[in-house]
């Protein structure tokens, strides 16, 4: 079973995947155990690796800590194309679908295409749209492309479409890391319904309660990130957790 299938199987059986996003830039390589360990206690689906910057040098040994202290699926996010390692089992390979850069649209994915091959990590197409936040968020100025507007969720349907049209397997809708506002879910609804493609949602969600209206609202996978920076407890984890899947109908 591939990663993929493994990752799908578990938003059936759960109703919906709980995903921690961890920033290697954000935390000591000491810590990194610890906040892959409660990740998978608290009940995550999967560890999504990556971020906007790569400030470390030492990122394929982060990679590995993470790996080795985790029972579920650690999968990279990459803001960048020297964020690859192979001690992770699957990729996100990105467009920014959103934006007009072809760098990010396919110039970066021709780079690596051949890398990511050669370390044998699967990778998973994902048609990647970033939403207007209300702040301007690291992806969006590293990207240097405009977000669709979070009072458009007709060109958000147009662009999920394309992406499904192209047979990308997955569809993220971020708001980016440190977003004022999260994903509306009025735009998660009318995309999810007008698609067939499972969606990913992430940014600016920053409790339980915001967590499992996504999922209501359309959502088949969230991702947390920057709220266990300030508090990785594994009880909030679990709060998270427990959100989400319930919020699927597990």
């Amino acid at each position: 079973m591939t990663i993929f299938e493994t990752l799908i199987e578990s938003q059936k059986k759960r109703g919906a995947g709980f995903w921690v996003l961890i920033d290697p830039d954000k935390w000591r390589p000491a810590q990194l155990a610890d906040i892959a360990a409660s990740a998978c206690e608290a009940g995550a689906d999967a560890i999504l690796v990556g971020g906007s910057l790569l400030l470390s040098s030492h990122f394929d040994r982060l990679v590995g800590i993470i790996k080795k202290n985790s029972n579920v699926p650690v999968i990279l996010f990459p803001g960048d194309p020297a964020q690859l390692s192979d001690h992770a089992d699957a990729i996100l390979f990105l467009s920014l679908i959103s934006g007009r850069n072809p760098a990010y649209l396919i110039g970066d994915q021709v780079k690596v295409a051949p890398v990511i091959k050669s370390l044998k990590i699967e990778p998973i197409s994902v048609g990647y749209m970033l939403i207007e936040s209300g702040v301007v968020t690291s992806a969006e100025f590293m990207s240097d492309t405009k977000p669709i507007p979070r009072r458009k969720a007709d060109i958000a349907k147009a662009t999920a479409l394309s992406a499904e049209y192209f047979g990308m397997k997955l569809i993220y809708l971020e708001a980016g890391s440190g977003a004022k506002e999260a994903v509306p879910e009025t735009m998660i609804t009318e995309v999810h319904e007008y698609v067939s493609t499972p969606i990913i949602v992430g940014g600016g969600i920053r409790t339980p309660e915001q967590a499992e209206k996504k999922v209501r609202a359309g959502a088949s996978f969230v991702v947390i990130g920057n709220v266990f920076e300030n508090d990785n407890n594994c009880s909030v984890m679990r709060a998270f957790a427990s959100a989400i899947h319930t919020g699927g109908g597990s």
